[in-house]
């Protein structure tokens, strides 16, 4: 199909286009009435960021693409291409397998193509531009004729090559195939490279796949909703480059046919304009809120715009985590229940960057700086923490408490080079690559300066270039430059977001509160003169008449701020957290003696800050009071003073393993001291079965949950097996005499696909070393919420064994196994 000619001229749509969320285009009825500036139109020349977006433009970049070639995800397009090929030719039989694990492989190609995209459009690079080249000649090599495109499908066409994919096309993308899930990510990529390089391989690639989409799915003729929201906000990405109605017709259809009555897990229990919380897997419900936003804001669909407010004010009062990580739950890497903040928590980092998105998106429909506060809360905390400073190693779960050995990342004890399912990594260079269409937006003759940092950027305001430089050491320091230069003289409202952790409130709502609320005491200042104002809805509004060179100070001070959870929020009760300006802090074990859990800070505690040469150079914290806990003779409590250094979040992990926490205890009796050893606690663990990244050390740990959202413990479960005969194992020390064992139950109803056990049996190795049920037991019970005790006659053995029936369908799991 053709392009419309207003965006002939390619180069030029990279100055004038967000890429990462949306750009505006002249003439359109309607669409956010906040405009973002283009990223491209924003440098960072230092700081933080500065360090960070080299690092990813340098090292991820380069990584993301090599990974994606070593573990054989670029040569899936290569055998279905090949299979095309030979078939067309007619080996009407001949077909490949997949060299990866996952159907929705692709969709990392087409990632890493869009970060490499954005880092071309913001530094040319001739070298990274031939090799995006060769890359998406094989992606446009492996379409079929007709424009479908998902490799695992056309190099085993013949009959399904994962258990995911459906015979026919589309049938299974309600549940796992992901077909549709690919095309969002490939339709954003392919916008992005004809973006910055004005070359339209990819694009037409993403315009033929897109029109098949049409013809299958247009006018309601297959009513399938995405089980993986993205293809939305790529169609509206293309909608917004063509001027083609259907792609917004479609990306509203894919919203609309969601619900009622189906899956919570992916957001299909409702209609999507009746959903009022968050629920299910966390990815997939804030890319649905931000297509919802995208279509609000094209469509003029109050209903949308109804719904995502609701649900945004569940998440941010009642189920975002202090670091502005969301998606408590391991299982189903999903939403819990209200108040469900365990510091044990999952956070997948693919979900922070979708709720940056999120909340982007609310702002340009509001202009309210609640939703950028929020940003910069993720932005600077759970964002961050899934990469590290070197730029090739990577978290996919961000918890806010960590052993310090524990396998909890996809099968890695602490950040990991990359993942079977590599979402995550691609997910970080592409957002980090066009961070600094953040940072400005326009409405009219008003600017937002939404976020501080070392930097220089032009914006438009009706028309008129308004140069901005700002100097500042943001986020260590709350001194804000900022020198204002219109082309010519005029007047235009420029507004300063005054950060909700500044008036004394860390979040919008009650979540969380500083122990002491006092706001601190900001000043403007404008070519040396104060500025008495009151902020608006967030915004400081300074309307005047400019001129090249006037200079605007911002002054943000930093106190140490004591944070306390709301009483509701089990995990955080009897504890406290530190923040410092947008920055949340924790404790780290390569500070601290390697010790965290015994930590305690009291309400009094007092608390300085001080330069770190360390980690590319950082404000870390200093409580000279602190306490630590231990046990007495007696097993009795008793404290000592010593001194503690906190240091923030974001860089945990980059010293090599050591224990972290963030919710530190504030009195003794909170400090977690560890458990005497027990029979099952020093027991060595076996399964019949279990996936990369469940640890068995949940089996054992000695931690049972409190109640059933505190996520003070962690669980084992054997999914994705269902239907089948599993078992657990302790081989004991030594021969011992056992009669009692009780048995916690996972079930995650709701949220994902464990449930009771359809039935449960104990058996014992005996002298011959063959296992035999043990005798004695009237009955084993299956109770959700409480431990499951039985007795039976007495047996000595040097193991025990816990067999389960997992039910029909469904697979089961364990919070603890104990024997007495």
């Amino acid at each position: 199909m053709k392009i419309k000619p207003r965006i002939a001229h390619c180069r030029q749509l990279a100055l004038s286009a967000l890429i990462l969320t949306m750009g505006v285009f002249a003439g359109r009825a309607a669409d956010y009435p906040v405009r973002p500036v283009p990223f491209t139109d924003v440098r960072i020349t230092g700081g933080f960021w500065k360090e960070r977006q080299e690092t990813n433009r340098l090292v991820t970049v380069p990584y993301a693409l090599r990974q994606c070639e070593e573990t054989k995800r670029l040569a899936n397009f290569d055998l279905a291409a090949e299979t095309l090929r030979r078939r067309a030719a007619g080996e009407t039989n001949f077909q490949n397998k997949p060299l990866t694990i996952y159907p929705f492989d692709d969709s990392d190609v087409y990632k890493a193509v869009e970060g490499a995209a954005y880092a071309l459009s913001m530094e040319k690079d001739p070298a990274l531009e031939e090799h995006l080249d060769r890359i998406i000649d094989k992606i446009a090599a492996a379409q079929e004729p007709d424009g479908y495109l998902y490799t695992f499908r056309t190099m085993h066409p013949d009959s399904p090559a994962h258990d995911w994919i459906n015979q026919k096309r589309w049938l299974n993308d309600p549940i796992l195939s992901h077909e549709l899930y690919n095309l969002g990510h490939l339709y954003e990529a392919g916008v992005a490279y004809y973006q910055a390089t004005g070359k339209r391989k990819l694009l037409d690639v993403c315009l033929k796949s897109a029109d098949l989409l049409d013809k299958d799915f247009g006018d309601g003729k297959l009513r399938i909703a995405p089980g993986h929201q993205v293809v939305e906000m790529g169609l509206v990405k293309l909608y917004r480059v063509t001027g083609e109605q259907k792609y917004l017709r479609l990306a509203k259809f894919f919203l609309d046919v969601r619900g009622p009555g189906e899956d919570p897990y992916n957001q299909r229990h409702l209609r999507v304009t009746n959903q009022t919380e968050a629920v299910g897997h966390a990815v997939r419900a804030n890319y649905m809120y931000s297509g919802m936003a995208d279509v609000a804001a094209l469509t003029g669909d109050s209903a949308y715009l109804n719904a995502i407010t609701k649900i945004w004010d569940n998440v941010v009062e009642k189920k975002m985590h202090l670091t502005g990580g969301v998606g408590a739950r391991a299982a189903g890497e999903a939403y819990g229940d209200d108040y469900e903040l365990p510091n044990k928590c999952y956070n997948e980092t693919c979900a922070a960057i979708a709720f940056l998105m999120w909340n982007h998106r609310m702002f340009l429909l509001t202009g309210d700086s609640k939703y950028m506060d929020v940003f910069e809360r993720t932005l600077y905390n759970g964002f961050p923490s899934g990469v590290s400073l070197s730029g090739d190693r990577f978290f996919y779960p961000n918890p806010l408490e960590y052993d310090g050995h524990t396998v909890n990342n996809h099968g890695h004890a602490g950040r990991a080079p990359w993942f079977g399912c590599a979402c995550c990594p691609p997910n970080v260079l592409r957002t980090m690559a066009a961070l600094t269409g953040y940072f400005y937006a326009v409405k009219d003759d008003h600017v937002f300066i939404n976020l501080y940092a070392q930097s220089e950027g032009t914006i438009k305001v009706k028309d008129l270039p308004v140069k901005l430089v700002q100097e500042t050491a943001y986020p260590w320091n709350g001194k804000v430059k900022i020198t204002v230069s219109p082309e010519k003289d005029a007047s235009f409202s420029l507004g300063l977001r005054i950060p909700e952790w500044t008036l004394g409130r860390p979040v919008p709502g009650d979540l969380y509160v500083y122990r002491n609320s006092k706001p601190a005491l900001w000043t403007v200042k404008v070519n040396g003169a104060a500025v008495q104002t009151t902020p608006d809805h967030g915004y400081v509004q300074l309307s005047r008449d400019w001129k090249k060179g006037d200079v605007v100070e911002l002054d943000l001070p930093m106190p140490v701020r004591k944070v306390l959870g709301n009483s509701k929020i089990v995990a955080t009760k009897g504890r406290l957290a530190l923040e410092r300006g947008p920055i949340v802090y924790c404790l780290e074990g390569v500070d601290n003696n390697q010790i965290v859990d015994d930590c305690v800070l009291q309400m009094n505690a007092r608390i300085s800050s001080i330069y770190s040469g360390n980690l590319g150079g950082y404000t870390a914290l200093i409580i000279k009071n602190g306490e630590r806990a231990e046990r007495d003779a007696t097993n009795g409590v008793v404290t000592k003073k010593v001194t503690l250094q906190a240091v923030p979040y974001a860089l945990w992990n980059n010293r090599g393993l050591s224990p972290m926490e963030v919710w530190i205890a504030s009195t003794p009796e909170y400090a977690r001291l560890k458990p005497l050893p027990t029979l099952s606690s020093e027991s060595k663990v076996s399964v019949s079965f279990h996936r990369d990244g469940m640890a068995l050390e949940a089996i054992n740990d000695q931690l049972q949950p409190l109640n059933a959202t505190d996520g003070f413990a962690s669980n084992f479960d054997f999914w994705p097996h269902k239907g089948t005969k599993e078992w657990i194992q302790y081989d004991f020390k030594q021969s011992t005499r056992v009669s009692e064992s009780t048995v916690t139950w996972f079930d995650d109803t709701g949220t994902g696909e464990c449930r009771l056990p359809a039935s449960w049996r104990l058996l014992y190795l005996d002298a011959s070393g063959s296992w035999k049920a043990v005798e004695g037991v009237s009955t084993y019970p299956t109770t959700k919420g409480k431990s499951d005790r039985v007795t039976f006659s007495p047996v000595t053995t040097g193991g025990l064994r816990l067999e389960v029936q997992l039910p029909k369908d469904f697979s089961s799991g364990v919070w603890e196994w104990a024997v007495n």
